[in-house]
């Protein structure tokens, strides 16, 4: 069993706590928190030894009657990978105590490319981060673009792609983050971060995105573009889209028209927390003219890199390939 221990269990963190839960060949060493709050109380409830993240704070948890199994140098030491899940920037300065202790690690997509050996996506790239000591997965939007630009390269050839994404203001439970009545280019200058993130998957794309930010919180959406090298057949695509397993090509018959209702649906089903691990691509959007794909896809920027970190793990100890590590990860979670 692979030991992972889970250092930040916030939004991704418990997420990717239970998803590591889940696997039939991993264990949950511990979680790290830097203090005491409703989520270090929930992961005692479920079971998770849980240690602080900052010595200097450690006294909180006892005080607030929050028992602790030590301090985050006991986790990552106890680990055979430590999943960083920790706010943008702190992995970056986590990653000497990871040298220290010979973990490796995984990081996240708001930490810079230049943190880890390799940007990581299980669909795209697996093979380049086996055996690597440090691999970032890449952000949630870059993590749904990775997905849907592969099948589309492997099959066809991709000469250029344009996305707009409509990004959601915050998290549900960010209750700071803004704007609450506006839009905002964001970034204005072109193009967004998330055309270069996604050239760290695979470096010699052609790619422009732009960025707008809304006031909502459940999900991402993306207007996507993709000007191909061969002529695909609408339907044709649309069949290879709806083969891959981590894309979810919504039926018109379901009668969902936005994000609100798409999460409706994983909370009928029965999703944790409402999940949806996969891309949600509309299937009735997807439209060919010429050389010229187009779709709509909806992206929960909560939950869509959670089994990219279980395959990152599983790459990291080179302990199955590609194919293996995404079945066993999507069988255990129900994706």
């Amino acid at each position: 069993m692979l030991r992972v221990g889970i250092n930040g269990y916030g939004t991704i963190g418990k997420r990717v706590a239970d998803a590591v839960r889940a696997q039939p060949d991993m264990d949950v060493v511990g979680v790290a928190k830097t203090r005491p709050n409703y989520e270090a109380e929930q992961a005692v409830e479920r079971g998770y030894d849980l240690y602080a993240a900052v010595e200097d704070r450690a006294h909180q948890f006892a005080e607030a009657g929050v028992e602790t199994a030590g301090l985050v140098d006991e986790l990552v030491a106890t680990s055979d990978v430590v999943v960083d899940a920790t706010p943008s920037g702190v992995g970056a300065q986590n990653r000497s105590l990871y040298e220290e202790y010979d973990t490796p690690a995984v990081y996240q997509g708001g930490e810079d490319a230049d943190v880890a050996d390799v940007s990581f996506n299980a669909r795209s790239n697996y093979a380049d981060a086996e055996g690597a000591d440090h691999v970032r997965v890449v952000s949630c939007n870059t993590t749904g673009l990775s997905r849907l630009i592969a099948p589309l390269r492997e099959t066809y050839g991709v000469e250029k792609v344009r996305t707009t994404l409509v990004r959601r203001g915050g998290d549900p439970s960010q209750t700071g983050r803004g704007p609450i009545n506006d839009i905002l280019p964001n970034p204005i200058t072109i193009p967004s971060h998330h055309g270069p993130d996604v050239q760290t998957i695979f470096p010699d794309l052609d790619i422009d995105t732009l960025g707008m930010k809304v006031p909502a919180t459940l999900m991402h959406m993306h207007s996507v573009n993709v000007t191909l090298e061969a002529e695909p057949d609408a339907d044709e695509v649309r069949d290879l889209l709806a083969e891959q397993s981590r894309i979810t090509v919504v039926d018109e018959s379901l009668g969902i028209e936005g994000t609100g209702q798409l999460k409706e649906w994983a909370l009928d089903r029965g999703r944790p927390r409402g999940d949806l691990w996969e891309n949600c691509l509309w299937g009735e959007s997807v439209t060919a003219e010429g050389r010229d794909f187009y779709c709509f896809q909806a992206i929960h920027q909560e939950s869509d890199v959670v089994p990219e970190n279980v395959d990152a793990v599983r790459a990291i100890t080179e302990s199955a390939d590609a194919a293996e590590s995404v079945a066993t990860t999507n069988d255990a979670l129900g994706i």
